[in-house]
């Protein structure tokens, strides 16, 4: 047989080898990595402040207000909750209620409303504070999310029945509204040197920590109200 009859049948030879396909054990095979499903996040109890420069902590880090302090104090506490801080300096009731809308599209569970200081600090009407309030409560209610009304009080720099006019306007509403209330945000804090700002108006860190200590048991009463798996999470 020639060199060249043995050259073609070589190259025949390793040509219809390439054409087959190995055999292998099946140790040699190796499987493509299968990714587990995704495992779902659990379900959060969503918690709006919607508020003024008390609940945004004017002069403070977010994480020193006190919806920082009460999420980390409801989360200790096994509660699986988010807060989102909705306060914004100088924020008054017809701003509060402007910016509402935007606020329940994110399905809050729970709204707290801290608003009408700086309306009564400009002697604004009384019942265009109240509607204002009412407003946001009931939109809050029809979107299906429980609603804590927080109290507040001005000094008389419009007269003692201004001021007190002014006070009445939120257990007014909270009987009117079916919902329930903290009467005064600042109690322990308001006039007390040591616990605010220079200013004298705004909490510093040690104010927030007790204003979150007088709110932690209205809001766990009221979330002990929303539906079990909400509660727990699942």
């Amino acid at each position: 047989m020639s060199r060249l009859t043995v050259l073609a049948l070589i190259l025949v030879a390793a040509a219809s080898a390439c054409g087959q396909r190995p055999t292998s054990s099946a140790e040699d095979r190796v499987l493509p990595a299968v990714e587990p499903p995704a495992a779902e996040p659990p379900a959060s109890i969503r918690l709006i402040f919607l508020g003024d420069s008390l609940v945004a902590g004017f002069g403070l880090t977010e994480d020193q207000a006190f919806p920082a302090l009460l999420e980390g104090d409801l989360v200790r506490r096994g509660w699986p909750v988010e807060v989102i801080n909705a306060g914004v300096s100088g924020d008054t009731t017809a701003g509060g209620s402007s910016r509402l809308a935007w606020l329940l599209r994110q399905s809050p569970d729970l709204i707290v409303v801290e608003l009408g200081v700086n309306d009564g600090l400009r002697g604004l009407p009384i019942e265009s504070i109240a509607a204002n309030l009412r407003d946001v409560v009931r939109r809050s209610q029809d979107a299906g999310a429980l609603v804590l009304l927080v109290g507040m009080k001005i000094p008389p720099n419009y007269g003692a029945g201004y001021a007190g006019r002014f006070e009445a306007i939120f257990p007014q509403l909270a009987a009117e509204l079916g919902v329930p209330l903290m009467p005064f945000l600042l109690d322990g804090v308001g006039g007390r040197a040591e616990l605010n700002l220079a200013d004298g108006i705004h909490p510093n860190g040690a104010g927030h920590r007790i204003v979150a200590d007088s709110l932690l048991p209205h809001l766990e009463a009221l979330l002990d109200e929303l539906p079990a798996r909400v509660r727990e999470g699942v």
